[in-house]
């Protein structure tokens, strides 16, 4: 399982690593065998995971602050030459960080009844 502890900073190194793929120049852009589309999902799918698994009792926050962060990072696209900002992107993000969260909420509720039945046992 993943702890808190090591998911803290793997997320805000995971939002980095997003926020400088989108907003570098094209160029720059990792490339990958999958469509731009599945990239986009997969990579705001892990991040509202690993932020989920990070800070368990503020999964609302996180979802919001995901999506109004997916919608400001295309947004800012637009002060790059030669990136573009689309409605459609932002909401490919959306999706896959409001499937990384509720993935994550899931874990989470799994592994407090865990953690909350050998304590009970005890």
């Amino acid at each position: 399982m993943i702890s808190s502890k090591f998911a803290r900073p793997g997320a805000w190194l995971l939002l980095a690593a997003i926020i400088f793929a989108t907003l570098s120049p094209i160029g720059l852009r990792p490339h990958t065998v999958t469509s731009v589309n599945l990239d986009r999902a997969l990579a705001y799918s892990l991040v509202g995971f690993m932020f989920a698994v990070a800070y368990p009792r503020h999964w609302l926050a996180v979802a919001i602050l995901l999506f109004l962060g997916a919608l400001a990072i295309e947004y800012l696209q637009y002060l790059s030459p030669t990136r573009h900002a689309r409605l459609h992107d932002a909401l490919v993000k959306i999706l896959g960080a409001s499937v990384g969260v509720l993935v994550g909420c899931v874990l989470n509720k799994v592994r407090f009844a865990k953690s909350a039945a050998s304590i009970s046992q005890i």
